[in-house]
């Protein structure tokens, strides 16, 4: 199934990223891609928000959506990237997609909501070339025990209201045990507060071994 309907969530969605945005969300995307070149496929592209953020090194970048809202969203903002985009639906733990086929795969606040994220990661090494790098931007489990807490607690409720996110994923540990070798990795905390169970982010790259 390469279509999952989140009707609600895919109209809010854009308008609270572009909070996220402003406050910091944009110089987030643009670090997580800086450097970037070749051949990029983009697991969950959502509305686009990373396209303006593509170096011109960037050779191609096929971007998966798998809501069909976002994803016609996202095929608008393909038209003014800087970098050939073509978006397509699909899902990340089901690549329709040729082995080692890519020099760079981007996820950026995805692997919180995708239903098999270990499986996930495993397709993502699988379609990239040997040497190839993961760029993540994910908010994950946070490093206190208070946090970690108040997280699980909000998973409980949290995915129903935003298309099957979750809040407490390991997402650092899970990628450094599919196959990658972390390179640099930054965590940190937006936005601050202690009220928001989703403020823990990192930001890394992941090198296929």
């Amino acid at each position: 199934m390469s279509d999952l309907s989140h009707p609600i969530f895919a109209r809010l969605y854009p308008r609270l990223d572009a909070g996220c945005a402003r406050a910091g969300g944009d110089a987030h995307r643009a670090e997580l891609l800086a450097g970037t070149a070749g051949r990029v496929l983009e697991v969950g592209a959502g509305y686009g928000a990373n396209f303006p953020h593509y170096p011109p090194e960037v050779t191609e970048v096929v971007a998966l959506e798998p809501e069909p809202r976002l994803r016609a969203r996202a095929d608008h903002a393909a038209g003014a990237a800087p970098v050939p985009v073509t978006v397509r639906p699909g899902v990340a733990e089901d690549l329709d997609l040729d082995d080692a086929s890519f020099d760079v795969a981007v996820v950026s606040l995805v692997l919180c909501s995708v239903r098999d994220p270990v499986r996930a990661l495993a397709e993502l090494r699988r379609v990239l070339k040997p040497g190839g790098e993961l760029r993540y931007y994910e908010h994950v489990r946070g490093s206190t025990p208070g946090k970690v807490r108040f997280q699980r607690y909000a998973d409980v409720v949290w995915p129903f209201f935003a298309a099957g996110c979750h809040v407490s994923r390991p997402t650092p540990e899970w990628i450094a045990g599919s196959g990658f070798t972390v390179r640099g990795e930054r965590r940190f905390e937006f936005p601050a507060g202690r009220g928001n169970p989703a403020s823990p982010h990192v930001l890394g790259v992941a090198v296929r071994d």
